[in-house]
């Protein structure tokens, strides 16, 4: 790498807290730091998600991009190159160890996916070639297949069979391209695998066809020696009006149906998760108790605008929270935290891609500790055990062992007076969990 890129960013470094004011330091985030018997690196696995920081323009719906990048006024397959060479730039004063990409982030289509592959294969080479100059892995690598209008009905879910070939073909090409730069993960986020209206749509065909995708994609990640983590990423809506993979419950449901939780798990995003109405702690918790957490897009969204901002994370409480979860799970395995996230659109300077990955990253790594200190005292582990000790014991444990039926319970309960069933109820005391949790937050990080 000859040119520079950033010449007004160093490298990041980690400068504690000291100082209130944010600036090019990490406040938390102290990579190599040994906290809860892992460092801090290995429980989070930063990546960054090649799409939003070199790809991203800060378009939206309403107006034309604001972004100012050193590679503005480039094209082609010139673009794509001059992105590798800053990525790696990036990616090293970050101080990150992961990034992630979709397979038309890196590399512009030609007329046919021949072509196409062919201009996607000349850019990984790049990626192996920087890898082994830098030691930087890919947490995963996914398939876009919703931008190009011929995804305008679905591609696995499609109605048009030649389209469900192309899908397939495109993620042949995506897992071989897995392998060959190491991915951990290979991830499927179904943009448009979802309906606009019941109207025209067979759901139970296109859901079926869903999952013979999903089972040959597998077969093939076998057939070639694959070992990376096969993963599913829940999105209610936006573009379509409904998908399939609605949230972490719904997508685990599909899984179970075609036979497919046993070989892939779930990678979650926080604004997902608000979209489909549920809080991130919820999606991750479903997840986790399901024995299918596989990975997590950390982003946030503003509650109170029904689609997807991709804002880097900052709340405290939800990444506390969204912590706790990877904690009770021991870490995230093979997954890790990608910031599918972007700048706001007026943090238009290349400045501010460096000041929105370092509050995403401070913000999750004072999660980790506050998390890892609730766990260690048990905060919420001691006030749940002894909220449901009534099973531990008696009739309880005769309900969780199977040893009752619905005519012992009518005898236990039949005469048993209403003040005797209330003197058995506790108070849930939300109010003093919370207030207990903002003190873990404030003393932990003071």
């Amino acid at each position: 790498m000859t040119k520079t890129y950033f010449p007004n960013v160093n490298k990041i470094p980690f400068v504690g807290t000291g100082d209130l004011k944010s600036g090019f330091g990490y406040h938390y985030y102290d990579a190599d730091k040994v906290v809860g018997g892992k460092k801090m690196r290995d429980w989070m696995r930063f990546s960054v998600a090649y799409w939003h920081t070199f790809g991203q323009q800060l378009d939206d719906i309403f107006g034309a991009g604001t972004a100012i990048r050193p590679w503005n006024g480039l094209t082609g397959m010139d673009l794509a190159k001059a992105r590798v060479e800053a990525s790696f730039e990036f990616y090293d004063k970050m101080g990150v160890d992961f990034f992630c990409f979709h397979d038309r982030d890196v590399a512009p289509e030609g007329d046919t996916l021949r072509e196409t592959n062919k201009n996607l294969d000349e850019i990984t080479d790049m990626f192996v070639e920087y890898q082994k100059q830098t030691g930087m892995k890919v947490l995963w690598n996914t398939a876009n297949m919703f931008t190009n209008p011929r995804f305008v009905s679905g591609a696995a879910s499609s109605p048009f069979a030649d389209i469900f070939a192309y899908a397939a073909a495109q993620v042949k090409e995506g897992l071989d391209t897995a392998k060959k730069v190491g991915s951990s993960n290979y991830v499927f986020w179904g943009g448009r695998e979802g309906y606009e209206s019941l109207l025209n749509t067979d759901m139970k065909r296109e859901q079926e066809h869903l999952a013979k995708f999903f089972h040959m994609a597998a077969d093939y990640a076998k057939e070639i020696g694959y070992e990376g983590q096969l993963l599913l990423e829940p999105k209610p809506k936006e573009p379509m009006m409904h998908q399939y993979d609605f949230d972490a419950a719904t997508t685990i449901a599909f899984m179970k149906t075609y036979g497919l939780d046993g070989t892939y798990k779930l990678n979650l995003e926080g604004n997902h998760a608000n979209l489909a109405g549920h809080s991130y702690q919820h999606e991750i918790r479903t997840a986790r108790e399901a024995g299918l957490l596989g990975s997590l897009d950390a982003n946030q969204g503003d509650k109170l605008i029904g689609w997807d901002l991709d804002e880097f994370p900052s709340d405290l409480y939800e990444a506390t929270l969204a912590m706790y979860e990877v904690v009770e799970n021991g870490g995230l395995g093979k997954g890790g935290l990608n910031f599918d996230a972007k700048p706001r659109r007026s943090s238009f300077t290349p400045e501010d891609m460096f000041y929105a990955h370092i509050v995403g990253m401070d913000t999750f790594s004072a999660g980790l500790l506050v998390a890892l200190r609730l766990k260690e005292d048990k905060v919420f582990e001691n006030f749940v055990a002894d909220r449901y000790s009534s099973y531990d014991a008696g009739l309880g444990a005769d309900i969780e062992a199977g040893k009752v039926d619905f005519k012992t319970l009518n005898d236990y309960a039949i005469d048993k007076p209403q003040s005797v069933l209330l003197a058995a109820t506790k108070s849930g005391r939300i109010e003093e969990l919370k207030d207990t949790l903002n003190h873990y937050i404030i003393d932990t990080l003071k």
